[in-house]
């Protein structure tokens, strides 16, 4: 009958630009609208010349979040300790900028364009770079381009592990081997081979380790609970949704609001700010996003087991009914 084919000829009529379309909104919405939001920044210095530069701050109103300091000193220890991304110090000689390249290039850049534009013409502002992003990677290009592909992994495991009818401890151990094997071979590449991240070489493997298990166990264990069309729906939320509110190459301050924050609840998102805190700033700040990795997972592989109770393996027999049962023999 031909109805069935011409159906799921319009089905797919509609379907792909369906898919551009929710695909051209979370990718290019958020790069475009790319501004301050509650952006943490620091005030260092005396009143009443501190006073002064906090006010032209929070004349943008909601774009800075201002935290004040003593000196020089207080702030780059903000600095290094990832609470705020930069800080103007009032000095004698006139405001000194300091910025962190290795937590956002883009918002790097952003402060200097900024305390420099509010400076009286001809005013030269120092800039010292207190956490620089390494030579290898000055733009952190290569960093933020590394979340799509450790995205793509924990798909293909979680859709693997389906495909290949693996369930229960079987399927979550294969999911936390291959994330594991993935967190080593991609640290290898981007230590060891380029340079990219910086930091205590296991710590970061298993940065990215954990960021791939959360992402395979919540695919295998939508898949497990609703079968293989947990897979797409795992897919869209973590490669569409995820990847682009990740704000790993600008920062979750500059992303629309809310996309910012449900970012760092996604995987991508947190495993982006776990690897850049554990790469550049000593594991500061690390906490929050390695907690929502671990829920993730958690949640995830529990998901896997609790399906498995649900759907019994593909190629175990099936019980034989009462009408097909040996009769029992009598004396």
């Amino acid at each position: 009958m031909p109805a069935a084919p011409n159906r799921r000829a319009v089905a797919v009529i509609l379907l792909v630009p369906l898919i551009v379309t929710l695909s051209l909104w979370a990718f290019s919405w958020p790069a475009a609208r790319i501004a301050p939001r509650d952006l943490p920044v620091g005030v260092a210095g005396a009143a009443p010349a501190a006073d002064q530069l906090q006010s032209r701050f929070e004349q943008r109103e909601g774009a800075f979040e201002i935290h004040r300091y003593a000196d020089e000193a207080a702030a780059r220890a903000a600095i290094e300790d990832r609470v705020v991304y930069g800080a103007v110090v009032v000095t004698g000689k006139g405001p000194q900028l300091l910025t962190a390249s290795a937590a956002s290039p883009v918002v790097a850049q952003l402060l200097t364009e900024a305390v420099k534009a509010s400076a009286p013409a001809g005013t030269a502002i120092p800039v010292t770079d207190v956490v620089a992003a390494p030579e290898a990677d000055p733009r952190g290009a290569a960093l933020g381009a590394s979340i799509l592909p450790l995205a793509l992994a924990g798909v293909a495991a979680g859709a693997l592990v389906t495909v290949m009818g693996l369930r229960g401890a079987r399927a979550a151990v294969t999911l936390a081997g291959a994330s594991a094997l993935v967190g080593i071979a991609a640290t290898a590449i981007a230590h060891s081979w380029l340079g990219v991240v910086t930091g205590d070489w296991w710590t970061e493997a298993g940065a990215i380790g954990l960021t791939v298990l959360a992402i395979a166990s919540a695919v295998g264990g939508l898949a497990a609970l609703v079968g293989p069309k947990g897979i797409g729906v795992g897919a869209l939320l973590m490669v569409l949704l995820g990847n682009s509110f990740s704000g790993v190459t600008s920062a979750p301050q500059l992303l629309p609001e809310p996309v910012g924050l449900i970012g760092q609840w996604l995987p991508p998102g947190a495993g982006g700010s776990l690897l850049r805190s554990v790469a550049f700033f000593d594991g500061a700040a690390a906490g929050g996003a390695a907690l929502t990795l671990a829920v993730w997972s958690a949640v995830g592989l529990a998901a896997v087991l609790a399906g498995a109770r649900r759907r019994p393996e593909p190629n175990a027999p099936a019980a034989p009914s009462a009408e097909h049962r040996e009769p029992a023999l009598t004396s």
